[in-house]
Parts: C-alpha cells; structure tokens; sequence
C-alpha cells in the first residue's frame, strides 16, 4: 500500500460572514398606514358600541347621542397618529436594535398598559372607565400586532461573506 501523497499544509481560508438585514420601508410604512386606518376604525367601533349597546357615554355627554361630539374625531385620530408612531419606532429598532421586534412588543405592551390604566385616575363614572379602558386594551393588541406582523415581511436578510471560498483540495 501506498502512503497518499502529501501537500503542503493550507491553513483554511478566514472566514468572514455575517447576516445584514435591509428593510423594505415603503412596504412598512404602507402596513402602517393601513394599521393606522384599522386603529381609527377600532376606536370608532368601540365608541359606537360602547354608546349604542351598552349605553356608556364616553368621550361625550349623553345628551350629544351616539356619535358624539368633536371628542369622538378626536380619539379616532389620536388612534392612527398611535399606529403611526408605533410603525416609526419600528422602524427605528429595525435599523439600530439587534432584536427589533422583542424591543417593541416591550414597548407597545408597556404602552398599552399605561392607556389601559390611564382612565382609572380620572373622575369619570367606572363604566366609562372601563369601556375606555377596554378599547385602549383592544388598540394596543391590534397596533402591536399589526406592525410588528407587517415587520416580519418588511426585513430581508442577505448574507455577506467576505470572499470566502471553500478548499476542496486537488
């Protein structure tokens, strides 16, 4: 038998790889204008509902009926300018944070509980307070989720190798 023939030892090439990730932020910020549409019609839904069913004057005295007053315009916009900035701070992390959609579940889940509770500390009927707290509490679910499944689709990984080319030998 015969000894294989040696070559001269090559050390294996550096390797150098990493994963990048580019965003496709037209597609994010259309997800967040369409989050932003859904937040306001949440917010209508549950004046209404809270107004029509169950006979809870929140955002507007009674006397102003189901739709409201310039309150109800108010909480409606004041719900998509929510989704608005909650698709900018994703943004945000997925440019500069290393897990972007773990940061902003923290973030909206704390911002949520503080809408949630917000209503608590000031002197409107418990009822109010309740169906107020209620819809906060159904808007920071749909935002959250809403922009951070629309995140999912928006990131691309590439891998990026610095020329590493694999020695398969002879």
């Amino acid at each position: 038998m015969t000894p294989p023939m040696s070559r001269p030892e090559q050390p294996p090439p550096e390797r150098r790889s990493s994963s990048s990730r580019s965003i496709d932020a037209r597609q994010l910020w259309s997800g967040g204008v369409a989050t932003a549409l859904v937040a306001a019609l949440i917010a209508l839904a549950g004046i209404l509902v809270c107004r029509w069913l169950f006979d809870i004057p929140i955002l507007a005295p009674r006397r102003d009926g189901a739709w409201g007053n310039a309150s109800t315009a108010g909480y409606t916009i004041a719900a998509a300018a929510a989704a608005l900035v909650a698709t900018a701070i994703m943004h945000l992390l997925l440019l500069a944070s290393p897990r972007p959609r773990m940061f902003f579940g923290w973030i909206i889940g704390l911002a949520t509980v503080i809408a949630v509770v917000y209503p608590f500390s000031t002197t409107a009927p418990m009822s109010q307070k309740v169906a107020t707290a209620v819809i906060n509490l159904v808007l920071g679910v749909a935002i959250g989720s809403l922009v951070n499944g629309t995140a999912v689709r928006v990131i691309r990984r590439r891998a990026i190798t610095g020329g590493y080319q694999p020695y398969y030998g002879n």
